[in-house]
């Protein structure tokens, strides 16, 4: 292990993204002793297009980083998921497992990133902000990505960094992918997030919020778009409204779903104040790369963590569970890798983090794509909210499913089918 800094402009790994993805990565390495550069091209605090919403999937990995999610710290804990839709209202508390608390928590996304780098901070990675990475620096002979060349600061300062290994952690538009070669998979599903947020007297809800039937009602005809709304309440005066669409119908390109979701809101009871004139924040958008949209994840000394890699969650749109969890991963095979002695083991060694990463998530994932192309259909959508929500046992199934919380082992008939499922679906 390195024990000094090899250089300040040189380290073991550099991480591309202070994102969840990057930062959990960054802490890792760093805990094993790794010298590690964490890059951020902007400065914190700074805000991110998110429900703020955090299933206990993401608490657990909270918690294995050592962040204070106490509520004297800021975050406010929930107690499970309310779906509304076919006329039915139903509360689903979060599943008792053993993997997993059974609470999520909200927190804004303005200070959440920072919190996760600056225990990457503590932990020993060494943090640049202001640091907008171009393009990567690539050894002629062999292929392989040997560092990155970047504007420092305001004076936007060139800078070389040199490193044996990248991580991608720059997000869905990861431009450091697509220097390397990686291009989007246009037969996985795209998500879009449009968002805002209210003053609210609904801000302390103890429940996320899920409205499964999304009505367009501005036509002469009322349309059911292929997507969902969520309220959450933040907890401190305000709730974040928002919509998660997906590109599987015609209606994803020719909407302009910042109306839609006014004309949503516009259709919510008076009392709730989801009102233009209580809107605290403009509407912001953010495209959401699903089902290993990127691949390969490992190449010539790049790996992919996050949403460059394409992590989120077909089922519910969640990202930030996944960009912590493989950002866990790719630290473990990094570390594992390091400490072989040769170059051709080092490779087989990290060639290994696709084939976790299939292992892992490869069966669930294509689950969900087929969910995707499913709910894309009105008609299966309608029948699915009218027949569905009236069985509370199927949608605590559903709920274990969409939320992907199950016990591996010694779980219920549920888990065990979900985890079947998941186990011969194929990992593509």
């Amino acid at each position: 292990m390195t024990e000094q800094p090899l250089s300040e402009h040189s380290a073991d790994v550099i991480v591309v993204g202070a994102g969840p993805a990057g930062s959990t990565t960054a802490y890792y390495l760093a805990k094993a002793g790794l010298d590690v550069l964490l890059l951020e091209k902007t400065a914190f605090p700074r805000e991110k297009v998110c429900g703020d919403g955090l299933t206990p999937r993401a608490t657990k990995q909270l918690v294995s980083m050592g962040i204070d999610i106490s509520e004297e710290a800021g975050w406010l804990r929930n107690k499970g998921l309310r779906i509304i839709g076919g006329g039915v209202r139903l509360q689903l508390d979060w599943p008792d497992l053993a993997s997993y608390p059974d609470y999520g928590l909200v927190r804004k996304r303005d200070d959440f990133d920072e919190q996760l780098a600056r225990q990457a901070q503590k932990a020993g990675a060494r943090l640049y902000e202001r640091c907008n990475v171009g393009a990567p620096i690539v050894d002629d002979r062999t292929g392989r990505i040997t560092g990155v060349n970047a504007k420092l600061g305001e004076e936007k300062t060139p800078v070389a960094f040199h490193a044996p290994l990248v991580v991608a952690a720059d997000g869905n538009s990861t431009r450091l992918s697509l220097a390397m070669g990686l291009h989007r998979r246009e037969d996985r599903p795209m998500g879009v997030a449009v968002r805002t947020y209210f003053t609210s007297p609904r801000h302390d809800d103890d429940y996320l919020e899920s409205w499964l039937e999304l009505w367009d009602r501005r036509g002469p005809q009322d349309r059911l778009l292929p997507g969902y709304g969520w309220i959450f309440g933040m907890g401190d005066g305000t709730s974040n409204v928002g919509l998660g669409i997906l590109n599987s119908s015609s209606a994803f390109k020719e909407l302009d779903w910042r109306e839609v979701l006014k004309a949503w809101c516009a259709s919510m009871p008076e009392d709730w104040g989801y009102t233009p004139e209580n809107m605290t924040a403009p509407i912001r958008g953010a495209a959401l790369p699903m089902a290993f949209n990127r691949q390969p994840h490992y190449t010539k000394g790049l790996l992919l963590v996050g949403d460059a890699g394409g992590m989120v969650n077909p089922f519910n749109g969640e990202g930030i569970a996944y960009a912590m969890e493989s950002g866990q991963i790719a630290a473990d095979v990094i570390v594992q890798a390091h400490a072989r002695a040769t170059p051709a083991q080092r490779e087989l060694a990290l060639n290994n983090y696709p084939k976790v990463l299939k292992e892992t998530y490869g069966g669930y994932y294509s689950m969900g794509r087929a969910f995707v192309k499913l709910i894309g259909n009105p008609k299966v959508m309608k029948v699915a909210t009218q027949r569905g929500l009236t069985h509370p046992l199927l949608m605590k199934f559903t709920l274990k499913m969409l939320a992907n919380l199950t016990d591996p082992t010694g779980g219920d008939a549920m888990d065990r089918i979900i985890n079947g499922l998941s186990k011969v679906a194929p990992k593509a």
